[in-house]
């Protein structure tokens, strides 16, 4: 009985005091939680503050690795970690980086840029022991750093006299593993002075640059400078002069994807230009295909297919609708589906008034002067559809659907376009009436046949150039391969003279065993 009380009076508790346990659990559980956050919080900010100086010393070590063995693969994985330090590392960091290497300069251009991206900084760090030897790879990249805070701080004429300096360094030190990162140097040196509305003060170091980089057989950096030159010839409508430049260079075969998707671009809007549609059009699909499909890349692609849909209008063909369906080119495009809508109609009111709306942006565009050779297709368009749709009309009825000022100009059309081929027709003088031909089956001409080529040497076209960017491995196994072979051959040697020792032992005994 004695026990039973004990246990009842143990297991009985009031209200508030449960209450009050349950309270107290929960502010312990709270104060818990709130120190395990903090704990956290201040994790993530020593990470923050930590990661970016160790993520930049880890780059240089990449660097160096690749100087030393003289692979260009460590150097682009040290560049792959820029432009994700770009985000992290302030101007503070970077200065006590490059002091520590401006102690250990072995060389004035290297020792030049180092002070200069400092000064540039406007940052005076304590002084560091030597970090080692400041090679001109080294030192570009951390010139490079120095851009881009640069660039993100809008201090245009400080990053400008920097990109000055580095141009200089890369001119001092043309060898290959200074390739990757000279192409990037060049192009926020253009850059720079794009911004700064200065673009053709930039025109002499870059055409010096691609002569050095030529006889110095620089690839990468030949080819950006060659983007760069068509992009400043592009920005001041200098077309003679692009195409000049272009046919006495050649672009690199095994340039990086992104330099020749840029490079493809800017030669189809180059030959629009010079009346050259079919090459234009050849380049231009190229450059679609050549460029990445993912949001990074999506204003390189609206871009590209403007200038593309006005050359398949300039050749009579009429873009997919499907095109102007696609999540990220139908905004853009939707001034340009109007313009497809009122050319495959052949509506020259309506093709007007597109251009009248939508003339501000195709000013933005630099594509009005293409749009404005539109004007002969949309009267092409008009008549083809005349054409297929009455075998006889009369001059005057097909001056009053085009909206035409007079029935002369309405034969001088039609004729125009019988010459070229757009009609099947004869035109009746006297009787002031154009006849359609009879509709021939398009399978007896020609023109399955030229389609068909046309497809086979794409298909050619795609399968050289995936053989020509496949990886094949080095020489260096082959090395090993030589050495397990030799040792093979040894081992079956050594194993044949073993069974040779033991042939002849047994022969012997043998002997001995016949003896006296």
């Amino acid at each position: 009985m004695s026990n039973n009380a004990a246990t009842s009076m143990e297991v009985e508790v009031s209200p508030e005091q449960k209450q009050a346990e349950t309270r107290r659990i929960i502010l312990e559980g709270i104060s818990m939680l709130k120190y395990s956050i903090r704990k956290r919080q201040f994790r993530i900010l020593t990470c923050k503050l930590a990661f970016p100086a160790v993520d930049l010393t880890r780059s240089i070590k990449f660097l160096q690795r690749g100087i030393a063995a003289a692979e260009t693969h460590y150097i682009y994985r040290a560049l792959r970690t820029a432009f994700s330090l770009r985000k992290r590392l302030q101007p503070d960091i970077i200065a006590e980086v490059i002091a520590a290497y401006n102690a250990s300069a072995n060389s004035q251009s290297v020792a030049a840029c180092l002070k200069s991206a400092l000064a540039q900084l406007q940052q005076n760090p304590a002084e560091h022991p030597a970090a080692g030897v400041c090679e001109p790879e080294v030192c570009l990249f951390l010139g490079l750093l120095a851009m881009l805070c640069l660039l993100d701080n809008k201090q245009l004429e400080r990053g400008a006299e920097l990109a000055d300096v580095l141009v200089g360094v890369v001119s001092s030190a043309q060898r290959r593993t200074v390739d990757p990162i000279a192409s990037r140097v060049f192009f926020y040196y253009s850059r720079f002075f794009e911004i700064a509305d200065r673009l053709s003060d930039a025109r002499p170091a870059l055409l010096s640059a691609l002569q050095a980089a030529t006889l110095a057989g620089m690839k990468e950096t030949k080819a950006m400078l060659l983007t760069l030159l068509l992009r400043n010839y592009l920005h001041y409508k200098l077309y003679d002069q692009a195409e000049r430049l272009t046919a006495k260079s050649s672009f690199p075969a095994d340039a990086p994807n992104n330099l020749l998707a840029r490079y493809l671009y800017y030669m189809g809007h180059i030959e629009a230009v010079q009346l050259n549609y079919s090459q234009a059009q050849t380049h231009l699909l190229e450059a679609t295909r050549k460029a990445p499909s993912n949001a990074a890349t999506a204003g390189f692609q609206q871009t590209v297919h403007k200038i593309y849909v006005i050359v398949e209008l300039l050749m009579g063909n009429i873009p997919d609708r499907s095109l102007f369906r696609v999540p990220t080119l139908k905004k853009p495009l939707q001034p340009y589906l109007e313009l497809t809508q009122a050319v495959r109609v052949g509506d020259l009111n309506k093709f007007q008034e597109v251009v009248g709306k939508y003339q501000d942006r195709f000013l933005q565009d630099n594509v009005l002067v293409l749009i404005q050779r539109l004007r002969h297709n949309v009267i092409k368009a008009g008549i083809r559809s005349i054409s297929i749709a009455y075998s006889r009309i009369s001059l005057r009825d097909i001056c009053l659907k085009l909206h035409l000022d007079s029935e002369e100009d309405a034969e001088y059309i039609v004729a125009k376009a019988i010459r070229d081929g757009v009609i099947d027709a004869t035109i009746d003088h006297e009787k002031g009436s154009v006849q359609s031909a009879e509709v021939h089956n398009v399978y007896e001409t020609s023109d399955p046949q030229y389609a068909f080529d046309k497809r086979i040497a794409f298909c050619l076209s795609l399968y050289n150039d995936s053989v020509k960017s496949m990886r094949y491995p080095g020489s260096d196994h082959r090395k090993e391969l030589a050495s397990a072979i030799e040792a093979i051959k040894r081992e079956r040697e050594l194993a044949q003279e073993l069974e040779n020792d033991d042939y002849d032992g047994d022969s012997d005994e043998d002997v001995m065993d016949e003896g006296p």
